[in-house]
């Protein structure tokens, strides 16, 4: 599939990837990762959080403050970003990366 910028999915995936080498340093540093499931048709990116980052109560303010802003850098044609396993605040089982309890 050819994207409106002559780009390829596979092309695009790679431009993602790299975008999430780019933050993934800061992440670790919490215990957390991410990784990409999938990229849509219309550009809606999928990701995982891992690790902490799958039960942080801070993974929502993550994945929009820092990984879709990473990835909009480097792919602006991307729609939206979206987690499937986000956690949201008031989860009794959210907790704070160690270094940040």
């Amino acid at each position: 599939m050819e994207t409106a910028n002559s780009l390829t999915m596979d092309e695009i995936k790679e431009q993602i990837d790299t975008a999430l080498d780019n933050i993934r340093p800061y992440l670790k540093t919490d215990g957390g990762n991410v990784k990409l499931l999938d990229v849509s048709d219309d550009l809606v990116v999928t990701l995982e959080l891992l690790g902490a980052c799958g039960s942080c109560p801070m993974s929502t303010m993550t994945l929009k403050a820092g990984v879709e802003e990473a990835i909009r850098k480097v792919v602006p044609q991307v729609k939206s970003v979206e987690a499937v396993n986000i956690t949201r605040p008031d989860d009794p089982n959210a907790k704070l990366p160690d270094n940040l309890a």
